[in-house]
């Protein structure tokens, strides 16, 4: 016998079927079917589910075809689309046939997404990269692309697409965090091309500078935040030195200005209360700066207390104690330690701040700690603004640095 009964008072029903029918139908032991007309009709499931059915034959063959549950799809809806999938046979198209083609089209369109081939480009592209590395590079693709190019099918990305996302990074004012997402995304296209998946790669079709600023100055190179460990290892091996050193380091956590640091006196560090307070005459802005010092700062500068401390500025001079170190001290030990060209001391203001924007903190906590002035002139107080905001932002780049640092020096695994 037959698990689906058919409903003895579909004759009384005439074929045709009203919502008060649908609503009185009680549920049975087994499923059973109501006709509503032309192959329609509604199943009945134990639990109560009431399912539209459309049947069908094509080529020759007997087909159901689901067009949904009551009564979430209505009669009137059921009944249209009965009649739209009869439209279908009639000129010689499956309905069900159309239907399975159409879902493994929407699978395989996200199968091949950009989030999906991105994730398969970087299994591939982080083998025997330092693990850090690649995690900040997949941090990036999943703060900065996957929102916004993330969902589409890789082959129907278009130029456009990408500019509109590297537009969207320029707006929080990382320029160079659109610069390198672009970049890992003409990987990722050139890894869909070698797979079949695209026959193009939009981002190549442009240059940066077409959508980006130009760099306006050669005069603060710098590196990439890849190859942040290698340059950390190589300051804390730095054979000149101890107050060049600690000089090196401090401006690493600090990202002062390399002026604003080798003149700093020991009379604007306040242990206490664990802050730099620069005084306005020596800001380029002429406006006073706090600096909030995490504890890997205080540690440099006890040990810098050690060395310098009769002297009244942190970093005296090697022939004259009562003036700073040269102003070409930290560029020249760089270029000791093989960064000429690649690296100055300004560049570590703009490795810090591509590398917090990148993280997403706060526009206003970065310029305030940058000590850049934006729009109208402020307050007298500005330099003192959201300074517990502040100190955890410094806090966390001194701890990032310590972690690139023990990343650098720890061994590799066999």
């Amino acid at each position: 016998m037959s698990e689906i009964v058919t409903h003895r008072r579909t004759r009384q029903l005439k074929g045709q079927l009203t919502d008060l029918n649908l609503r009185n139908l009680t549920t049975r032991e087994r499923p059973y079917k109501v006709a509503d007309g032309n192959g329609l009709h509604v199943l009945v499931s134990p639990t109560g589910l009431r399912a539209w059915r459309w049947k069908y034959r094509f080529a020759g063959r007997e087909k159901v075809l689901p067009l949904g549950r009551y009564p979430e799809v209505s009669l009137a809806q059921a009944r249209a689309a009965r009649d739209e999938a009869r439209k279908k046979v009639l000129a010689g198209i499956d309905p069900s046939e159309e239907r399975r083609d159409a879902k493994l089209a929407l699978l395989s369109a996200h199968e091949n997404s950009f989030e999906a081939v991105a994730r398969a480009w970087h299994k591939v592209w982080a083998d025997g990269k330092h693990a850090r590395y690649a995690e900040d590079v997949v941090g990036r693709l999943e703060r900065n692309v996957f929102p916004y190019i993330g969902h589409k099918p890789v082959a129907h990305i278009e130029p456009k697409d990408v500019v509109r996302m590297m537009e969207h990074i320029q707006g929080r004012g990382a320029n160079d965090i659109a610069r390198r997402v672009r970049n890992t995304c003409s990987q990722v296209f050139r890894y869909a091309i070698t797979r079949g998946l695209t026959s193009r790669n939009p981002s190549g079709e442009f240059k940066p500078s077409d959508v980006l600023p130009q760099r306006t100055s050669q005069n603060h190179a710098r590196i990439e935040e890849s190859e942040l460990p290698d340059l950390l290892r190589k300051i804390e091996a730095y054979h000149g030195s101890q107050l060049t050193r600690l000089a090196m380091k401090l401006l690493a956590m600090t990202f002062v200005r390399t002026s604003e640091l080798i003149e700093a006196r020991w009379a604007e560090i306040d242990f206490d209360v664990a802050e730099w307070r620069i005084p306005a005459e020596r800001m380029k802005m002429k406006r006073p700066h706090i600096v909030p010092l995490a504890p890997q700062a205080i540690q440099v500068l006890r040990t810098l207390q050690v060395i310098s401390g009769r002297s009244e500025l942190l970093f005296p001079g090697e022939r004259n104690s009562k003036r700073p170190m040269s102003n070409n001290t930290i560029l020249k030990a760089l270029e000791r330690i093989g960064y000429k060209g690649k690296m100055t001391g300004h560049g570590f203001r703009g490795l810090a701040s591509t590398a917090l924007y990148e993280r997403q903190f706060a526009s206003d906590h970065i310029e305030l700690q940058l000590a850049h002035v934006r729009g109208k002139v402020r307050g007298a107080y500005d330099h003192s603004r959201q300074l517990p905001q502040r100190r955890k932002m410094m806090e966390f780049w001194a701890t990032h640095l310590e972690h690139q640092l023990a990343a650098s020096e720890a061994p590799a695994l066999p």
